[in-house]
């Protein structure tokens, strides 16, 4: 059990890790992530974008834990909020790089029109309904 009167900076029973370095490894994987993306380098966008999930995930886990006790810091919670919003930042630009590409993709491989078939041989509708008039 942890010691309620304990400061944050102690690390958690069993962790091993204070939630200061909890914190520096959500802002180390964020910033590597960063830089991955600047420089298209898929192998390490890969790389920092699960240890980000990990990071956040054990964050998320250590600071529940410590906020329950009443032992965050508000130095660490302004630190964790500005990750927070890098986090949702990175998440929008990729979603609007992903629109961006996909968009791309249907300018220059355009889906077919109704009529055409499929590679199973179905014939395939098209997406765009309409109404049939006489």
């Amino acid at each position: 059990m942890i010691d309620p009167q304990a400061p944050a900076g102690r690390p958690v029973a069993g962790s091993g890790h204070t939630l200061e370095e909890t914190l520096n490894q959500v802002e180390l994987h964020l910033a590597g992530l960063a830089t991955a993306l600047g420089a298209r380098d898929l192998n390490a966008i890969a790389q920092h974008s699960q240890g980000l999930q990990d990071a956040l995930r054990h964050a998320v886990d250590r600071f529940s834990l410590a906020a329950r006790q009443g032992q965050v810091p508000e130095t660490l919670r302004r630190r964790l909020a500005t990750a927070s919003a890098l986090v949702a930042s990175q998440r929008e630009s990729l979603a609007r790089a992903t629109t961006a590409l996909d968009r791309a993709i249907d300018v220059l491989l355009p889906r077919q029109g109704p009529g055409c078939y499929s590679r199973e041989g179905h014939a395939e509708r098209s997406h765009l309904g309409g109404t049939i008039q006489a």
